[in-house]
C-alpha cells in the first residue's frame, strides 16, 4: 500500500488545487493569497449556498450536503442543544486518497468550510477526523496554530480502517466507544458527539463550500454541470502508469482523466472504490465524470476513485481479493456482515474457481442486501454483483476449467503485503468418512454438500479464517484434512 501521497494533476481551472504548483503546501498566507478573504455566515445563507450549489457529500454517499445542515439546524431547536462539527479526514477506504492531499496541501479550505459550518450552527465544538496512519495530521496541526478558529477545535486519530470513517463508526470513536459502526441505524443529526447533534460530512465537501462561499453560487456553477456544479477530485491508482489525484470540472469525459493518467485499455475499470461498480472500456468511452453521467454506464462516482485494470491480471482474481477483504474489515455486530459477509466471499472464491456457478454469488449478495446495520453489506454486495456481470466471459472461461491463463498480480490497492504464506484445505477422500465437523468447526468456508461431504474452494484460505481452517484439521478424526502451501 503506498505511504505516500501521490501527485496532483488538474484538467482545467484548478479550485481545490488553485496554488498548489506555485506553493506545494499553502500555508496561512499562501493560502489567503490564492483563494482571497472569506466572511461567516448566518444559518439561511450558508444554507442557500449549499442548496444553490447543489452540494452533494463527497465521501461516497452523495447525500445532500443541505439536507444535513437542515437537519442539525431543525434538532438543535427542537432539543434546544449546542451542535458539534465533524469533520471526516480519516479516508479508510485504501484507493482513495483525496482528502490526504487536501490535508497535506490546502488544510485551510478544509478549515476554512469547518469554521463556516461552527458559526453558522452556533456550534460548541469543532472535532477534525485523520487516520493514524497519520498522512496528513502534521499538516492540520500546523494549519491551526497559524489561525483563530471560531470554536474549540480538536483533532482525533481513528483506525485506519475501511469501516472507521463510517458514520456511526466516527462519532463512536469520538465518543471512546470502540470505532465501528453502533449496531442500529441512528442520525447523527439528532444524537452524535456527546450525544449532541451533530454535523458530519467529508474533509472535500467542507472544502468545496469554502471555495462557493467566496465565489457564490454562479460564479461556482461556471463550472460543471446543470445538475452538478463545480470540480470534482479523483484518486486515480490501479494499472495507471501515471497515479494520481486528478481535479477536473463535473461533466468532463473519463477518457481526458484516463489518457492524463495514462491508463492501458483494459478488461475493466472500478469507480467509485471497494463500495462501487465496475465498468468496461468502451463504457469509459463514453462516460462522463459525474455521478449522473458515470450512472448512465453502469458506474458510480462515489467517493471519487477510479481504478483500471490492464490485460496481464486476472479481473476476477483480483475482485476475489476485494470482496475477502471487506468480509474481514466488517464489525462483526450484525448477521449479514459476521456471516452473510464471509459466505459472500467464499461464493465469489467458489465462482472464480470454478467450483460453483454465478448464481451462488447472487444468491450470497441477495442475502445480505438491504440488511446490515451499516452499508458495508450493501457495497459489498454491489461490487462482487457487478464484477461478476462486467467479467462474465472471463467467468465462463474459469466455469469450463480453463480459466483466463493471467496471474493475480493485487494491483487494487489492498492495504499491507500480500500472505506470504498463503495455504489451502486438502481433503483425502480416500479417508474422508462425512462426519461434517469440519463444516462446524469453520462454516464460514466449509459446506456439506448433498452427500454430506466436505466442500470448499480450492482457493488459499483466507487469511482470517486461517485459525479455523486449522482447528478443523485438528479435530478431523479420520486425519482426511491437512492444510498446504498453495
Amino acid at each position: 500500500m503506498r505511504t505516500t501521497v501521490p501527485p496532483v494533476a488538474c484538467i482545467g481551472e484548478p479550485r481545490l488545487t488553485a496554488g498548489f504548483a506555485e506553493f506545494g503546501r499553502l500555508d496561512l498566507r499562501a493560502h489567503e493569497m490564492v483563494h482571497g478573504p472569506i466572511s461567516p455566515m448566518e444559518p439561511s445563507a450558508l444554507l442557500g449556498l449549499a442548496e444553490g450549489i447543489q452540494l452533494k457529500g463527497k465521501g461516497g454517499a452523495g447525500f445532500p450536503f443541505a439536507r444535513k445542515l437542515r437537519a442539525v439546524l431543525e434538532s438543535c431547536e427542537r432539543q434546544d442543544l449546542p451542535p458539534v462539527v465533524v469533520v471526516n479526514a480519516t479516508e479508510g477506504e485504501p484507493a482513495s486518497w483525496k482528502d490526504k492531499v487536501i490535508l497535506t496541501r490546502a488544510p485551510h479550505l478544509i478549515l476554512d468550510g469547518a469554521a463556516l459550518a461552527a458559526f453558522a450552527l452556533d456550534a460548541e465544538e469543532i472535532v477534525l477526523c485523520v487516520a493514524d496512519d497519520l498522512i496528513g495530521r502534521d499538516s492540520l496541526m500546523e494549519a491551526l496554530e497559524e489561525r483563530r478558529m471560531p470554536v474549540p477545535t480538536s483533532v482525533v486519530t481513528v483506525p485506519h480502517r475501511f469501516i472507521s470513517g463510517e458514520g456511526g463508526a466516527l462519532v463512536n470513536g469520538i465518543n471512546g466507544l470502540p470505532h465501528i459502526p453502533p449496531g442500529t441505524k441512528k442520525r447523527s443529526s439528532d444524537s452524535g458527539v456527546n450525544n449532541l447533534p451533530t454535523l458530519l460530512s467529508n474533509a472535500e465537501t467542507y472544502s468545496q463550500m469554502a471555495i462557493a462561499a467566496r465565489l457564490g453560487p454562479y460564479e461556482y456553477a461556471a463550472l460543471g454541470t446543470d445538475d452538478e456544479p463545480g470540480t470534482v477530485l479523483l484518486s486515480v491508482t490501479g494499472a495507471a502508469k501515471r497515479h494520481a489525484v486528478v481535479e477536473c470540472a463535473a461533466g468532463t469525459p473519463l477518457q481526458e482523466i484516463l489518457e492524463l493518467c495514462e491508463v492501458p485499455e483494459g478488461p475493466g475499470i472500478l469507480m467509485g472504490g471497494y463500495h462501487g461498480k465496475w465498468i468496461t472500456w468502451e463504457a469509459a468511452n463514453k462516460a462522463e465524470v459525474s455521478r449522473k453521467g458515470l450512472a448512465a454506464v453502469g458506474g458510480t462516482l462515489g467517493a471519487g476513485i477510479i481504478v483500471p485494470l490492464a490485460n496481464d491480471t486476472c479481473p476476477l482474481g483480483e475482485a476475489a481479493q476485494v470482496v475477502r477483504y471487506l468480509a474481514g474489515e466488517s464489525a462483526g455486530q450484525c448477521g449479514p456482515c459476521k456471516r452473510g459477509l464471509p459466505d459472500l466471499a467464499r461464493a465469489v472464491d467458489l465462482a472464480v474457481s470454478g467450483s460453483a456457478p454465478v448464481e451462488v454469488v447472487r444468491a450470497a449478495a441477495g442475502d445480505v442486501k438491504g440488511r446490515g446495520a451499516c452499508s458495508h453489506p450493501d457495497g459489498t454486495s454491489r461490487f462482487a454483483l457487478s464484477a461478476m456481470e462486467v467479467f462474465a466471459d472471463d467467468l465462463k472461461k474459469h466455469t469450463t476449467g480453463e480459466g483466463c491463463g493471467r496471474r493475480v498480480k493485487g494491483v487494487m490497492g489492498l492495504p499491507g503485503a500480500p500472505d506470504p504464506d498463503p495455504q489451502k484445505l486438502v481433503l483425502d477422500w480416500s479417508r474422508c468418512d462425512g462426519h461434517g465437523l469440519c463444516a462446524h468447526v469453520v462454516p464460514d468456508f466449509i459446506r456439506l454438500d448433498h452427500n454430506g461431504y466436505p466442500a470448499f474452494p480450492s482457493t488459499p484460505v483466507p487469511t482470517w479464517l486461517r485459525e479455523g481452517a486449522t482447528k478443523a484439521v485438528k479435530v478431523c478424526p479420520e486425519l482426511a484434512l491437512r492444510l498446504t502451501k498453495a
